[in-house]
This record gives C-alpha cells, sequence and structure tokens, in this order.
C-alpha cells in the first residue's frame, strides 16, 4: 500500500512532467521543420536520459526517500515521456501510406531513447562508483 505522500508526490510529479512535455513539444516542433513529430521524439530521448541518470543515483545514493523517487519518476519522468503519444504519431504516419516514415519514427524513437537511458545511467555510474 502506497502512503499518502507517495501518492501525492507521484501526482504532483504528473503534473509537472505534463506542463513540461507540452512545452518541449510545442518548442521543439516550433523551430524545427520537420516531417517526423520531432517534438514527440525530444521529450522521449529527454526523458530516457533524465530517467536513467535518476536511476543511477537511486542505485548508488541513498539520498532520496521513496516520495522523492517517486515524485521524479513515476510522476514527473512518466508524464513527461510520451510514448502514447509516439504510438497515435507512429500509426498516423503508417495509415497515411508513410511507411518510412513511420518506420524511422519507430526505430528512432525506441533505438535513442535506449541509448539516453542506458547513457544517462552510465555517466552517473561513472562519477558514482
Amino acid at each position: 500500500m502506497m502512503s499518502w505522500q507517495t501518492i501525492l508526490a507521484i501526482g504532483s510529479g504528473g503534473f509537472i512532467g505534463a506542463i513540461s512535455r507540452a512545452y518541449i513539444n510545442g518548442l521543439i516542433n516550433r523551430n524545427v521543420p520537420h516531417d517526423l513529430p520531432f517534438g514527440t521524439l525530444g521529450v522521449n530521448i529527454l526523458g530516457s536520459l533524465i530517467l536513467g541518470i535518476l536511476f543511477a543515483l537511486f542505485t548508488y545514493t541513498q539520498f532520496f526517500s521513496i516520495p522523492i523517487k517517486s515524485f521524479l519518476s513515476t510522476g514527473m519522468m512518466g508524464a513527461l515521456t510520451t510514448y502514447s503519444t509516439f504510438a497515435l504519431e507512429t500509426f498516423w504516419l503508417l495509415n497515411q501510406g508513410s511507411f518510412v516514415l513511420g518506420l524511422a519514427n519507430i526505430i528512432l524513437n525506441v533505438v535513442a531513447t535506449v541509448l539516453a537511458a542506458g547513457s544517462g545511467f552510465k555517466v552517473i555510474e561513472y562519477f558514482l562508483r
């Protein structure tokens, strides 16, 4: 059973993460000419990098309480990353017959976010070990 502090932390983090997602997504889409949804890709890569960093910090330090971990990971990063949006945007690309763009969107989102999460973890692990 989660404590009320953890539930409140997740909700608060989700509020901040969702607003951050909308802002970053809009900022990228307004400033980067594109056929692919680079705003979604950008927040997925950024969120994966930050989540990798956070989990390295959670693994190698004792600084964070459960509510703080929940605020940062489940709340903020859960709301920041947009895999449901990625799925819908990919569906629309494929549905419109843009198979190359749809496949490129899948590969870029999956590969880049895994690399970002691993990179964030490894960089912090290197400095904390």
